[in-house]
């Protein structure tokens, strides 16, 4: 009996146990967030090419002015413009004063030559029956009756011959070792060669013609004036290459533009004689024309220096005399 009492009390605390117990809350869990992805940056915009610079003639101007204006070789400008007659220019005309840089083209004498390409899927009828300098052309496949010759003609012995015996192929002859190479003394390494001259570089200059000052530069003149001997050599100030000599120019009588770099160039002007002729190169202190006073009113030379086809004060680039 007190054994069932004490079974009796133990079902009794553990139904009680189990009821007081309470099941675990249900919490909902929210989904992680996404994953921010950022958007990739702009591509950067190409830089549109610059304009070639342009000139419009105006009345007086003559193409090789023009071209000292901007520090150009006539002779190109003349090409940009596909101006045959340097001597023949429009008041009005708008000058170009660079190459247009078209890849599809070459740039030639005057203007521009188109170079014809060979367009692929061209009608294989239309295709030459040869290979030519200008276009090559593939094996084409020939159709012939059927017969047994033809049949023979293209077969293979091994295919046509059953049973044939296969031929082994030859094994390769030995190949004696190549002697040990002879000993070989080193070459020294040869220094490197000086970077090329860039367009902006500085050059140097020497007077073209020792003497008294006339007139100093100014914005009006361009240049300064020189006095001397008539028949008193005229030299380079510096090396280059002879872009214009003649008397084309009004006011300058008879004129030697040198072109030195793509930024430098100068000019010469009322000499009584030239002695070099157009894109002749010539060296620093060379001899290129003898003093005068050829459209002017007495012997003098008139010298200019061009940055750029800007004017500069010449005696801010030569050296004290």
């Amino acid at each position: 009996m007190k054994k069932t009492k004490i079974l009796t009390a133990l079902a009794i605390l553990a139904l009680a146990g189990c009821a007081s117990r309470q099941p675990a809350p249900v919490t909902e869990r929210a989904p992680p967030p996404a994953p921010v992805v950022e958007a990739p940056p702009p591509a950067p915009e190409k830089p549109l090419p610059k304009p070639i610079p342009t000139h419009t003639v105006k009345r007086g101007e003559t193409l090789v002015g023009i071209a000292l204006q901007y520090g150009l070789d006539y002779r190109e400008l003349a090409a940009w413009n596909n101006i045959t007659n340097v001597n023949v220019i429009s008041v009005g005309r708008v000058l170009v004063l660079g190459a247009a840089g078209d890849p599809g083209t070459m740039a030639g004498p005057i203007g521009t030559v188109t170079t014809p390409l060979a367009l692929p899927g061209t009608p294989i009828e239309a295709r030459p029956l040869a290979n030519t300098p200008q276009l090559k052309v593939e094996p084409r496949g020939q159709k012939v009756p059927y017969s047994d010759k033809a049949l023979a003609q293209f077969s293979t012995p091994e295919l046509t011959t059953p049973g044939a015996p296969a031929v082994p192929a030859p094994s390769p002859a030995p190949v004696a070792p190549a002697p040990p190479p002879a000993s070989i003394t080193p070459e020294p390494e040869k220094p490197a060669p000086p970077p090329a001259a860039t367009a902006a570089e500085e050059i140097e200059w020497v007077w073209p013609v020792k003497g008294k000052v006339l007139a100093p530069f100014t914005d009006s003149t361009k240049g300064m004036d020189i006095a001397g001997k008539k028949g008193t050599p005229v030299v380079a100030a510096s090396a280059g290459r002879v872009v214009y000599a003649g008397a084309g120019l009004r006011g300058y009588g008879k004129l030697v533009i040198i072109k030195h770099n793509n930024t430098w160039l100068s000019a010469y002007a009322h000499n009584d004689a030239i002695v070099v002729k157009e894109q002749q190169d010539v060296k620093k202190g060379q001899k290129i024309a003898e003093m005068g006073s050829s459209d002017a009113d007495q012997v003098k030379l008139h010298f200019e220096v061009r940055k750029q086809g800007k004017p500069v004060d010449p005696q801010k680039v030569l050296p004290a005399q």
